[in-house]
Parts: C-alpha cells; sequence; structure tokens
C-alpha cells in the first residue's frame, strides 16, 4: 500500500482537493437552504383548492420577501381542499383579513405562496386559519387554450372563398 501511495502521490492529493471542495459544496448548500434549521416560527394554515408546485419547504412571501415556509400539506377529506400548514417569521403579525396565494416566479420559474397582509388591527394567532386564498393557476391549460384558439376560425379555412363582384379584382 505505501508503494501505491508512494506512485500515485500526486492522484492522491487531486482525490484530496476533490473531496474537500465537495464537503464544501455540501455545507454551503445546506446552510444556503435553511435544512438544517430549526422552524421556530409560529404556524398559520390556510386552504387552496390547488397546491401545484407547492410542498414541504416551500417559501411564503411578503412584498417579496421571504419570511416563512410551507411545512405540510393535507387534504381535508370533506371539502376536498387542500390544506397547508406553514411556519412564519415571529415577528411578522399578519391581520386577521390577510390574504394567501399560490404564484410562481415566471413562466419557469419556482412557485411560492404570497402574503397580502389586510388592514385590521387584529392579528392572526398561530394556529389560526387564513380565510381568504387563491389557488395555483394551470399554466398549461392557459397556454394549451391560447394554443388552440390562435389562427382563427377553424370553420373560414375550410370554406372556399367567395368570387370578388364583377369589375373589381383581387
Amino acid at each position: 500500500m505505501r508503494a501505491l501511495f508512494k506512485d500515485n502521490v500526486v492522484e492522491a492529493l487531486i482525490g484530496l482537493v476533490v473531496v474537500i471542495v465537495a464537503v464544501g459544496f455540501v455545507s454551503f448548500a445546506w446552510d444556503r437552504t435553511s435544512a438544517g434549521r430549526a422552524d421556530d416560527g409560529y404556524m398559520l394554515t390556510a386552504r387552496f383548492s390547488n397546491v401545484a408546485g407547492v410542498a414541504a419547504g416551500t417559501d411564503i412571501r411578503v412584498s417579496g420577501i421571504k419570511v416563512g415556509q410551507v411545512s405540510g400539506q393535507a387534504l381535508d377529506p370533506v371539502s376536498y381542499q387542500a390544506v397547508l400548514q406553514f411556519s412564519l417569521d415571529p415577528a411578522l403579525k399578519l391581520p386577521i383579513d390577510s390574504s394567501a396565494a399560490i404564484t410562481s416566479e415566471g413562466l419557469l420559474g419556482g412557485t411560492y405562496i404570497a402574503l397580502t397582509p389586510g388592514g385590521d388591527p387584529v392579528t392572526l394567532k398561530p394556529g389560526e386559519e387564513i380565510a381568504e386564498t387563491s389557488g395555483a393557476t394551470d399554466l398549461m391549460g392557459l397556454i394549451g387554450s391560447v394554443v388552440n384558439r390562435s389562427g382563427g376560425d377553424a370553420q373560414s379555412a375550410d370554406k372556399p372563398e367567395a368570387p370578388a363582384p364583377a369589375g373589381q379584382s383581387k
């Protein structure tokens, strides 16, 4: 083994550098995504008709600033609505008439929940529910409907063109 190491010192050092860089990358990603942090915020719930693209860990934002994340989701067996549980920054006190909407960062961007604070002086308490919600928009359905309706009326393409009145040309 010792003779093998002496013959391949350069390869062994390069391998060591690769392992060190990989460990650094993993620790950076772990810290950046908040994967190792415990949620110390307060919990709220919200019901949506469609939560496509939302999973545990999805951002909760107010005015584009991350203030929390989704911690769980379930299906209400009575209303068949998706119920999301999420934790919010304890410093954030949302008015009771606030609303939540599932939106995306753009056509190819990620999905997040945008909270819009209301104007009521009474604030939501831990465990309460946001009543006014708007579910996710089906972008593929919208794109499909635009594509299927483009190009004018399909019947007019099959009809022969009417002849021009006598004495006029096209």
